[in-house]
């Protein structure tokens, strides 16, 4: 990448260990941040139904001001990455799933280091961006409805999403009628009950498969009576099998847009 002879942005690195259901409630950075776990899986919410489970070998760029909730699936070690957004070679406007490979991670891991003199930090900073891969991946997003029966049936398939109810069911523990519901989700999610109740099931097996579960464990696990249904179920949103979905990519396309960067310092984080 070029920097037009400039130095590129200051990284500041910063490393929070996150033991088993720590969470980083809803917020938001002046700067844009590199969200990674060299230990365990995250998973990263992002304001809108997007949801991102990230295992060692990917991370997410998060653009500045972007509001985002970040967990831990299991006991894991994030190591966020911090940049300026002025002068930043990087301009993506969503989060975007990145590729970590070794060197990445490596080069990471060296930015951390505090005694670092400026020239060579800001060869290493130079380099970080260049080894910055954007993953073309299908996500799995769920928006939930805004009607408050409608809600109350969504946060209970959220909080369970194998409970087997029938929308009727549902209904009548909400007290409102199938109808009614099926109306609500169709018209403020833009999906029919079945179809986001899908959703939600892909979207929590995610975590389960970073971590290496078979598939014939998860599929149970998020209300699926076969392990073939849930693997033509993940194959028809994602267009890959769930065993294909988290493995690391041989390659994957440069698309980085260039420009001109600046070293303009930016302050520690706690």
């Amino acid at each position: 990448m070029s920097t037009g002879g400039q130095a590129a942005p200051a990284a500041i690195v910063g490393t929070f260990p996150m033991p088993v259901g720590t969470r980083f409630e809803w917020h938001s950075h002046g700067d844009h941040q590199l969200a990674w776990s060299p230990e365990g899986v995250l998973v990263v919410l992002v304001e809108g139904g997007a949801s991102h489970v990230l295992p060692p070998f990917r991370a997410l760029w998060i653009p500045a001001g972007t509001v985002h909730e970040t967990r831990a699936s299991g006991a894991a070690v994030l190591r966020s990455v911090y940049l300026e957004p002025r002068g930043c070679p990087v301009d993506w406007t969503t989060p975007t799933p990145v590729a970590v490979s070794p060197l990445l991670g490596e080069l990471i891991h060296h930015l951390d280091d505090r005694s670092l003199e400026p020239a060579e930090r800001s060869r290493a900073e130079a380099v970080l961006f260049d080894l910055l891969l954007p993953l073309r991946i299908a996500t799995i997003d769920v928006r939930p409805p805004a009607d408050p029966r409608a809600l109350d049936v969504a946060d209970g398939l959220l909080a369970d999403p194998a409970n087997p109810r029938t929308l009727h069911e549902w209904g009548r523990a909400v007290g409102a009628s199938s109808r009614t519901l099926a109306r609500a989700f169709l018209a403020e999610t833009g999906l029919s009950f079945g179809r986001w109740r899908t959703l939600v099931r892909l979207q929590a097996s995610l975590p389960y498969l970073a971590e290496g579960m078979p598939v014939t464990a998860v599929a149970p696990l998020v209300g699926y009576r076969t392990p073939s249904a849930y693997v033509a179920a993940f194959r028809a949103h994602t267009g890959v099998t769930p065993g294909r979905y988290f493995q690391p990519p041989a390659a994957a396309a440069r698309s980085l847009p260039h420009g001109p960067a600046s070293d303009v310092p930016f302050e520690d984080r706690a």
